[in-house]
């Protein structure tokens, strides 16, 4: 495996990257409160200025892009390196938002679920319905933390339910090749859940002692945390690992495959492009930056490319 190749530097806390078919890379800058593009000469330029954090990203199968914003952190800088630690003091609530990626337009699609809001939407993914799951990680205050859940709804604003709650900390989330299997990587825990579907949002859930109703995949030892992730096309999870700074691999039956050092403990997301879906790109955001790498295995090909 090749060494990480640097695409684009300075971006205040990338994540959410999404590999273009023109070869650009559209993420989302949180600290700055964008979704940008880096292009391939490394030039970065604003697509979007939402507020607030946007936190994850997703293009939907009508050629929008689909931000997961948190509402704002507060940041710390220490040694260098920018991280964010608690709800902003500015937090301006958690929402599911649509931006028009010619206009730059931002439209608002849910900032609750039912009676209850929204409070930090962190990750994305689109099934091949149309419609989209997404992680709400919550938010920290310096004494008390939100419990998060995980959403589905539809990418026309008219619908929103609830699939999994109360689960602590939800971040990465993905489907498995064939849509049937959902996962969801836990920050806090560094745990691997999958939720069995047997619908759009409809998961078939795990009784007791399962505190959500997901089945345990993975768990990792010592002082990890588990950020965003993406699947290959032979359905093992890539786990974005903060911390220990790396891509964690892991199967279906939970056996960890690969571990992919990289070089900033704030290792966050992942995706894959290129013409064979074996180019990598992963946001190292404690750095600022957006690398590259040629991957073992070719990336599972997303619902909204399929």
């Amino acid at each position: 495996m090749d060494e990480p190749r640097v695409i684009a530097t300075r971006l205040q806390f990338p994540e959410g990257p999404v590999a273009l078919k023109d070869g650009s890379v559209a993420l989302v800058e949180i600290a700055r409160g964008t979704v940008s593009r880096a292009a391939s000469d490394g030039t970065v330029s604003v697509i979007a200025n939402t507020g607030g954090g946007p936190n994850g990203l997703a293009v939907g199968p009508d050629g929008a892009f689909y931000v997961c914003n948190n509402g704002g952190f507060l940041w710390r800088t220490e040694a260098g390196m920018t991280r964010p630690v608690l709800q902003a003091p500015d937090y301006s609530g958690g929402r599911i938002e649509r931006v028009d990626p010619g206009t730059g337009a931002v439209r608002v699609l849910y900032d609750r679920c039912g009676e209850h809001q929204l409070r930090g939407p962190n990750d994305i993914v689109f099934d091949a319905h149309g419609g989209f799951y997404f992680t709400d990680l919550g938010k920290v205050r310096a004494r008390e933390r939100d419990w998060g859940g995980v959403y589905y709804a539809l990418a026309d604003g008219s619908r929103i339910v609830e699939v999994a709650y109360p689960v602590l900390t939800p971040n990465g989330i993905g489907l498995s090749p064939g849509g049937r299997v959902l996962y969801v990587a836990e920050s806090e825990t560094a745990r691997l859940w999958a939720f069995d579907l047997t619908g759009p949002g409809v998961a078939r859930k795990q009784p007791f002692p399962s505190p959500h109703g997901g089945r345990l995949v993975a768990g990792l030892g010592g002082y990890q945390r588990f950020d965003s992730l993406a699947l290959d096309a032979a359905g093992n999870i890539c786990v974005a690992t903060l911390i220990s700074g790396r891509i964690t691999v892991i199967a279906p039956d939970g056996r960890i495959v690969r571990e992919v050092k990289l070089p900033d403990i704030y290792t966050t997301n992942i995706c894959f492009g290129g013409d064979d879906l074996r180019t990598a790109y992963i946001t190292l955001s404690g750095r600022g930056e957006l690398v590259a790498m040629r991957w073992p295995e070719p990336g599972l090909r997303l619902a909204c490319e399929a």
